[in-house]
């Protein structure tokens, strides 16, 4: 019995450290991924601005708070979106977390907060907070966790121009088309905004929006000029894009790994596999090439954390 009782223990502590190792790899191709998808996009337009969501231990070595800043990453990116930074996340998570967005934030990289707050004092506190903070918010209602609302700007309404991410005082995050019937009042509902920052799907109910679709909204309702930024899924692929092939599915092929629990729709990718890559970036279809002819001025970058999730729960 105390033999079974160790080999147990024994196997349980070898598994551990084989994810653990994984994972760290992992991590290291996700910041090469990010830091070449920066490369591509600004040899097109050097003022192409990228923002990972989540995922703000990539900003380090190896993943780790206590290897010091990745510059090479640091230096690929223009800020870091983080969701449930302050509410609806474990309380654990949120302070270590935290740590690490004020170090960022204090490497010069702008910080875009969507807290999910189910009670208005949660709302205040979450504006008040980011605030003081210094990161820019945009704190999701009880009925908005899906982004698919317009809400009143929160603070910092302005009438400025704004032609660069560190100078933007609020955003919009909007990458659910559920509640427009068509795209003329999907676009003009935006354009009847005066946030600074503007984050969209590149698809509307399925079609690509145009150039002129988005240069439409890079004016804001007080005539300032704004940031209009590309939602991009870049570590599970999802089952509605015009990439997705019907005979796909999990492990068919290989790098599409494991299901994505909660979403149906998506399956976490081998992200550093060449075929996935090409998809996102690396050919004349690419996701990102559509990005770039639909006039955005910059990418989103959901699912980061795939490097974390394809080996741990």
């Amino acid at each position: 019995m105390n033999k079974l009782i160790y080999l147990i223990i024994l196997l349980s502590f070898f598994t551990a450290c084989s994810k653990e190792k994984k994972t760290n790899k992992a991590a290291e191709k996700m910041q090469e991924f990010v830091i070449n998808i920066s490369k591509a996009a600004k040899m097109h337009n050097p003022h192409f601005i990228v923002i990972p969501q989540n995922g703000i231990e990539l900003c380090y070595g190896q993943a780790d708070i206590a290897n010091g800043m990745n510059f090479q990453y640091t230096n690929a990116i223009d800020g870091v979106g983080m969701e449930e930074l302050l509410y609806k996340g474990y309380k654990e998570a949120i302070d270590e977390r935290l740590d690490m967005t004020r170090d960022v934030y204090k490497n010069y990289k702008s910080i875009l907060v969507s807290d999910y707050t189910e009670t208005e004092t949660n709302y205040t506190n979450s504006v008040q907070i980011n605030e003081a903070e210094g990161f820019i918010c945009y704190p999701r209602r009880g009925n908005n966790y899906d982004y698919a609302y317009i809400q009143p700007i929160p603070n910092g309404e302005n009438a400025d121009d704004i032609t660069a991410l560190h100078m933007a005082k609020n955003y919009l995050y909007l990458i659910s088309d559920n509640q427009f019937s068509s795209k003329s009042a999907f676009l003009d509902s935006i354009k009847n905004t005066n946030y600074d920052v503007v984050i969209i799907d590149l698809f509307f109910k399925g079609n690509q929006l145009s150039y002129g679709d988005v240069e439409s909204l890079k004016t804001k309702k007080n005539g300032a000029k704004r940031l209009v930024i590309s939602y991009m899924n870049i570590g599970s692929a999802e089952k509605y894009r015009y990439y997705w092939k019907d005979t796909w599915k999990v492990h068919k092929p290989a790098w599409l790994k494991k299901e994505y629990d909660g979403y149906p729709d998506e399956i976490w990718v081998e992200f550093w596999k060449s075929e996935w890559q090409e998809i996102i970036y690396n050919n004349s279809d690419s996701y990102l090439k559509r990005v770039l002819k639909s006039g955005f001025d910059g990418v989103y970058l959901d699912n980061v954390e795939a490097y974390y999730f394809l080996y741990n729960e």
